[in-house]
């Protein structure tokens, strides 16, 4: 799908088909991390096509949407009577944002379905470790808040103003450039998060998740000095798991995926919420 979305040239499409059946060819293997994987998928339909942002139409529609639902989402929050009540309801509405994903197979969404989640009384959490963030969030002097896709960040918004309440001065880190439907400074601008984040940074790189070896320099530093970092999405889970950690990573996502939820002891289309240690 993401080839269609790149372009409707015929010959650059069969091009980009030809090219990534060599890759799957030679990198697919069991031990393969897909967030990697997907990551040398992206670049090569990229070069390919032409398209460095082939999913720029979507990003901004998800945006779009996902502004006309915040109002409703901040009211919800604003409602709760204790900070961790308010921190736990802007939890699972960032949660409830990780829902926005194109061209996953077998894994379908409408706006509507957001604003239904979002509506409800109270969302459900396969995995539920936010007593133990807050607790991590209430001490933290240096939060780094990792995002994933475009439009869920506008329901970030939401939780980082929560965590600067708690006193922490919040670093939002998105990528440094397109990669699939991934938040970049853009998508952080049109959402209005450099007007709650204390800063707005890239990662600079376009890595599916995080892979460290291709980050700048200036989020590494940040990365290492952060007492707490908050992860969203599938993809950060699938490279974090891999990744020696040396702070505490709250996870939070839907797993989209049989394999994702496995490996949280859940299924397909859950909400969780893990703190990695």
């Amino acid at each position: 799908m993401e080839i269609l979305e790149a372009t409707h040239d015929k010959t650059l499409q069969f091009e980009a088909m030809l090219a990534l059946t060599r890759l799957l060819h030679k990198e697919f293997k069991p031990a393969a991390v897909p967030a990697k994987l997907g990551t040398k998928r992206d670049r090569l339909v990229k070069t390919i096509t032409g398209n460095p942002d082939p999913y720029a139409r979507k990003k901004l529609l998800s945006n779009q949407r996902a502004l006309e639902v915040l109002p409703q989402v901040k009211r919800l929050i604003a409602r709760e009577t204790s900070s961790e009540s308010r921190f736990r309801r802007a939890c699972l509405y960032a949660v409830v944002g990780n829902i926005i994903e194109f061209d996953i197979p077998q894994h379908e969404f409408t706006f509507e379905d957001i604003v239904n989640l979002i509506g409800q009384a109270q969302q459900e959490l396969s995995v539920d470790e936010i007593p133990k963030i807050f607790d991590l969030a209430k001490k933290a002097e240096e939060i780094l808040y990792l995002t994933d896709n475009a439009g869920e960040i506008a329901f970030d918004t939401a939780l980082v103003a929560e965590l600067k309440k708690l006193g922490a001065h919040v670093t939002v880190a998105v990528k440094g450039k397109p990669i699939i439907n991934d938040a970049t400074l853009q998508d952080a601008k049109s959402v209005g998060m450099h007007e709650i984040a204390d800063e707005v940074i890239t990662n600079g790189t376009d890595t599916v998740g995080l892979i460290l070896k291709e980050c700048s320099k200036r989020f590494l530093a940040m990365y290492k000095s952060a007492d707490l970092i908050i992860s969203k999405g599938m993809g950060h889970a699938e490279t974090i798991t891999e990744t020696k950690l040396t702070a505490p990573h709250a996870m939070l996502l839907r797993t989209k995926c049989q394999p994702v939820a496995r490996y949280f002891g859940t299924v397909k289309e859950k909400n969780v919420a893990k703190l990695m240690v």
